[in-house]
């Protein structure tokens, strides 16, 4: 749970995380704030735009069409891997989705089925559209994929939200079917790896023990054992130019 990061700091976020950002006009206050508040915010739903090109996809999104006015998400991911910003505050991205399923989110917990459609989900998520006919034929560049990592890790981070925070429409709402084609599980796993990396190994020098390592690196000298059983050493002995794997902080 956490208030809606303001649009400047959503641009910055993902350009640190090294995405590259097109701004279309009026990005920022472009909302449907005026039917509903946007917040408290509890993670981000990933979508399929269902339609093809990048110039067409980017016009619905910011646009919206007949019975759905835009925007329809913060930002579209097209098959080139850079992030569309068609607007920022409440949009039309979520719909009605599962109390339950929100619980989950909030409490970074397994997901259940989503089998109702009774809570507001235009209030609670960040919305990315991923630029996809979703027939399950058209291709998922692995560009626009490891964009949508990035976008969500981005989210994620200033937040301080964990993978579990990142859902798939087909995972919210009934019905739904959408990123079809992409593997909601395997892009937690990786936004994870994104956002806690595994360390370097360490190569031991002349003076080195374990004790120290562990001080240096972990800042705790006491975590001495769990760089030795990581390592499976027989000993507390090490050597110099020996390669230790260490632990996460």
């Amino acid at each position: 749970m956490a208030d809606p990061m303001t649009a400047a700091r959503f641009l910055r976020a993902l350009r640190d995380e090294g995405l590259t950002v097109v701004e279309t006009d009026g990005w920022r206050t472009h909302s449907r704030n005026q039917v509903g508040p946007w917040g408290p915010v509890h993670g981000v739903l990933m979508h399929h735009t269902v339609t093809k090109g990048t110039a067409n996809s980017v016009r619905i999104c910011r646009d919206g069409f007949a019975g759905l006015p835009g925007p329809l998400c913060h930002g579209v991911i097209s098959k080139d891997g850079r992030v569309h910003l068609v607007g920022y505050g409440r949009t039309n991205h979520a719909g009605s989705g599962d109390d339950d399923v929100l619980r989950a989110v909030i409490a970074e917990k397994s997901l259940p089925s989503a089998n109702e459609a009774n809570t507001d989900g235009n209030r609670h998520f960040y919305g990315f559209e991923c630029v996809n006919l979703g027939d399950g034929k058209d291709p998922w560049p692995a560009v626009q994929v490891e964009a949508m990592e990035a976008a969500a890790a981005a989210v994620c981070r200033v937040h301080d939200w964990n993978p579990p925070s990142v859902i798939g429409h087909l995972e919210w709402q009934p019905g739904k079917i959408d990123p079809r084609g992409v593997s909601m599980a395997g892009l937690r796993r990786r936004i994870g790896e994104r956002l806690d990396p595994e360390p370097e190994p360490y190569k031991v020098k002349p003076g080195d023990n374990l004790w120290s390592i562990a001080a240096k690196l972990l800042g705790d000298s006491a975590r001495w054992g769990e760089i030795s059983r990581l390592n499976q050493l027989p000993s507390t002995h090490i050597t110099p130019g020996q390669e230790l794997k260490i632990p996460k902080k």
